[in-house]
């Protein structure tokens, strides 16, 4: 087992996670992760909390750790959630642009629980603009979310549902390592903008093909190869972005 699985657990178990559960810590060099890391705060982050709403001062930096996973929403006037891109123990919630008031166009929420590290915007601001190394991953990880924004466009509009349920459940098993999902049909539905009916269908179909298994506000990934087989192409374009851009950390 790697250093970031054994992290992914301690992260799920509750427990104060090693800077290695989060690849953009894990990515960084000693020196430059010891100008953060005085700064890091072990927090954890509880199912539907809201870290920060359109229009708010993101003041507070979040690096997920383990199977957490946030999403980041667009609300619509009716008061409808799409989400327009997801982040885990990849990446950051927050800090990703340029200093100063920059009011948040969605909204970010908690879909799977579990640990983070959190550090004043003010304060990771500073740090980027004395230490280059933290500034250049930070603006590499930016792009790789606009791509995955770009890819999640193309995503929703051409491929069907089960194809696109398919690639939310391979960025979510990413994220977990060995351990369940924790999602509800109805959260997922939610996401991808469809009714619960149509995932529940969705799902019903994976399980009969015994590629997950559906419990209580949990899923089961039992053939990830299936999976992968059903969803489409978006999950291994943004993954192959991702290590092109930033340097690969092995899971």
């Amino acid at each position: 087992m790697t250093a970031i699985a054994r992290n992914i657990r301690a992260a799920a178990d509750g427990e104060t996670p090693h800077f290695t559960a989060n690849r953009l810590l894990a990515a960084l060099r000693p020196d430059a992760l010891a100008e953060l890391a005085p700064h890091l705060t072990p927090v954890g982050l509880a199912l539907d909390a809201v870290l920060f709403d359109s229009g708010d001062d993101v003041e507070t930096t979040y690096l997920p750790c383990g199977p957490t996973q946030v999403s980041l929403l667009v609300v619509t006037a009716d008061g409808q959630e799409i989400e327009a891109a997801s982040v885990g123990l990849e990446g950051a919630i927050g800090g990703v642009v340029s200093a100063g008031y920059k009011p948040a166009y969605g909204r970010a929420v908690v879909r799977t629980p579990g640990r983070a590290f959190s550090i004043p915007t003010e304060r990771l601001e500073q740090i980027k603009t004395g230490v280059p190394a933290v500034a250049d991953l930070f603006d590499r990880y930016a792009d790789v979310m606009i791509a995955q924004m770009m890819q999640l466009v193309a995503c929703n509009a051409l491929h069907p549902i089960e194809q696109r349920a398919c690639r939310w459940l391979l960025f979510a098993h990413d994220r977990s390592g060995d351990e369940p999902i924790r999602l509800t049909q109805e959260t997922l539905a939610q996401m991808l903008g469809v009714q619960r009916t149509t995932i529940s269908a969705v799902a019903r179909a994976l399980q009969d093909a015994r590629i997950i298994h559906i419990g209580r506000g949990r899923v089961e990934v039992l053939d990830r190869s299936a999976l992968e087989k059903r969803a489409c192409e978006c999950h291994d374009a943004v993954e192959a972005h991702f290590h092109r851009l930033l340097p690969k950390v092995e899971l």
